[in-house]
């Protein structure tokens, strides 16, 4: 075999001590053995050298073996809505530039800062979707839905884009699970949408949350509010962060939502907005309250609490890990009275809340919470000769018309296919060879027992239909 100069990451002596190893495979002929020499060799050299192309910064790819994460999120939060009443909702991940601006506010950080907004070749400006309730909006007032018995309740799943610096826990590429409730004014739903959030997380397992909930008023009440605010500020400008002075001219209700140290004592001692309700907000925030203490969820009052959109109004809440406030929050959420009307759909109260799909499985992770269920029936067909592989094709293709999984094996040794089903996590191979083809009796071998017995074609579909070791997430 030629040897040529190479990287210098790697001493020739190395270069050659490697295929010394590699060569020892017996089950590989000549040709596969460099091929998988080369391989090996050019994976640990791109490991080691700057790759050309990366996943852009702030995004992820999702391995196989973090899929069931997200199936198991995603299976319960489906589930989780669906007993609430929610149905599922999908819209398109970019939309027309104005409504965001009209929803989440010009004066936000999201619009100002983070959207990723383009014009396309006729000359629209969109904007990739930085939230989902939005756009949920529109459609609800696209297609009339106002006309439909209320309250309408809905959910989604949907990524989302916002230019964001990336740390622990945010992307600029994200995913979220979220629900919208139109049409009811009542705060027993603003309770039901807490609730929903709180039982999925609990129900993904993950229970050492806090809730935190504020009133912050109507367009009736707040602006009292705003005013006092302002004043209270104005006497600690020279002490405020950049952002909370243009805050303070612009958007007034957003410097409480301010995450800089520096600016936190002066956050504690401002006005409560709570003290500014008008009666009505008075009355929809004591008996909130009172609702939560009938589903048994125990909560915390913060005053500070405004959230971080322009469209809530009355109840907003956040749900964190106990140790920690506003730099981790795992859902969060709260009521938009005005947002329908203000969006040109008819004046339709509502509520909602959003949660990173990403940071939920980060506090899985964290809490070292098992999700794996019962395996699955997954079979494997190793076979030996050309035609054992056709027939390999055959019973697996009837397998997967019976609703079962079921692949061919590489065309490899026999030992190097049994690695093969056990890292693809099979439950059972069933080895087809020569002798196998001329007495049409099959091996089929029980991966986790570790027995084998003898089995026909017929035998193995009727295997398939009786024995179902039940569902596993990965």
């Amino acid at each position: 075999m030629a040897c040529t100069s190479h990287s210098s990451f790697v001493s020739t002596r190395t270069y050659f001590e490697s295929w010394q190893i590699i060569s020892q495979l017996e089950q590989y002929d000549e040709a596969t053995l460099i091929l998988i020499f080369n391989i090996k060799w050019l994976g640990s050299k791109i490991e080691g050298d700057e790759m050309e192309f990366q996943a852009p910064r702030g995004t992820t790819d999702v391995l196989p073996d973090d899929q069931r994460y997200w199936r198991y999120v995603e299976n319960t939060a489906s589930q989780v809505a669906e007993s609430f009443g929610y149905r599922r909702i999908d819209t398109p991940v970019f939309e027309d530039t104005n409504l965001y601006i009209r929803s989440i506010g010009d004066s936000t950080d999201i619009v100002e800062k983070e959207t990723y907004t383009f014009s396309d070749r006729g000359g629209d400006s969109l904007t990739l979707r930085p939230e989902g309730t939005a756009s949920v909006c529109r459609a609800y007032i696209q297609h009339g839905m106002h006309n439909m018995p209320q309250p309408v309740r809905l959910f989604y799943l949907c990524p989302n884009f916002r230019y964001e610096r990336p740390q622990a826990g945010r992307f600029r590429a994200f995913h979220q699970f979220g629900i919208e409730a139109f049409g009811e004014s009542d705060p027993y739903i603003d309770a039901e949408v807490i609730e929903v959030s709180w039982r999925f997380l609990t129900s993904v397992g993950i229970d050492d949350i806090s809730l935190r909930i504020n009133s912050i008023g109507d367009s009736n009440c707040r602006p009292k509010y705003v005013d006092a605010l302002q004043t209270y500020y104005q006497n600690y400008s020279q002490s405020l962060c950049p952002d909370c002075v243009r805050r303070l001219e612009t958007n007034p209700l957003r410097l409480l939502d301010c995450k800089i140290e520096s600016c936190q004592p002066v956050i504690q001692s401002a006005p409560k907005s709570t003290e500014y309700l008008c009666l009505p907000c008075n009355a929809h925030w004591v008996q909130l309250q009172e609702y939560l203490e009938t589903t048994g969820i125990g909560y915390e009052i913060d005053n500070t609490l405004v959230r971080g959109l322009d469209y809530y109004s009355r109840t907003v809440y956040e749900i964190t890990p106990p140790t920690e406030r506003r730099t981790n929050v795992i859902a969060g959420g709260g009521r938009y009275d005005g947002l329908l009307e203000q969006l040109g759909g008819p004046a339709t109260p509502g509520i909602g809340f959003g949660m990173g799909i990403e940071r939920v499985i980060e506090n899985i992770k964290r809490l070292e919470i098992d999700i794996a269920s019962k395996p699955k029936l997954s079979i494997m067909f190793a076979h030996i000769g050309e035609g054992a592989k056709k027939e390999a094709i055959s019973l697996s293709s009837q397998i997967r018309r019976l609703g079962k999984e079921s692949f061919v094996g590489p065309s490899r040794g026999l030992r190097s296919q049994m690695r093969y089903a056990s890292h693809m996590n099979s439950s059972h191979v069933i080895i087809i060879g020569d002798d196998e083809l001329s007495t049409g009796l099959y091996t089929l071998r029980d991966l986790s027992k570790g027995d084998q017995t003898e089995i026909t074609a017929d035998g193995i579909l009727n295997f398939v239909k009786t024995h179902d070791i039940g569902q596993k997430v990965d």
